[in-house]
């Protein structure tokens, strides 16, 4: 029978203290490491910056709006935080297709390129973090990840988003 939160704390708010404690303390260090805070500034990308990246690689081409949709924000928020990626290179406007009149952004060769590398150096910095972990640890500790930002992105679903804005989906 699942447990209600009430219950869950009731039982043990330590371990609930903990757990809060624990995912402050990752979220700073994993700002820290953005900002390139373990040696690696080729790890340094804005956060909005590499989800949008991300978004467009494995989306493909997409206008303000279904972009917006996709990450779960709003356009106003898509249009601001694209505006820096255009005039950078690693994001290309270009006219749709079948309208001329409405705009498709897409990632730019650059972007492709600046995306790989990010992704590269972290991909081994979660390999240097992890080296002692064995493959069944990496997975588990994935999935539970995966499952926490997934109720997250539920419980933001439920509730009304200030700013109008869209609630966001696990990987936003």
């Amino acid at each position: 029978m699942p447990t209600t939160p009430d219950m869950t704390t009731a039982s043990d708010p330590g371990l609930l203290d903990s757990l809060q404690h624990q995912v402050a303390v990752f979220a700073r260090r994993a700002e820290q490491t953005r900002l390139g805070g373990v040696g690696q500034v080729r790890n340094s990308m804005d956060r909005a910056a590499y989800l949008l990246l991300n978004r467009l690689d494995k989306e493909g081409p997409m206008g303000v709006k279904a972009l917006a949709a996709s990450m779960g924000i709003d356009s106003s928020t898509v249009t601001r935080q694209v505006a820096p990626l255009v005039d950078t290179g690693l994001v290309k406007r270009t006219s749709h297709p079948e309208d001329g009149r409405a705009v498709v952004l897409q990632l730019s060769p650059r972007g492709q390129a600046r995306l790989d590398e990010v992704r590269s150096s972290r991909r081994e910095l979660m390999a240097e973090l992890t080296q002692d972990w064995d493959p069944v640890e990496r997975e588990s500790f994935c999935a539970l990840l995966t499952r926490f930002n997934s109720a997250l992105s539920a419980r933001q679903t439920s509730q009304t988003a200030p700013g109008g804005e869209v609630p966001a989906t696990p990987e936003s």
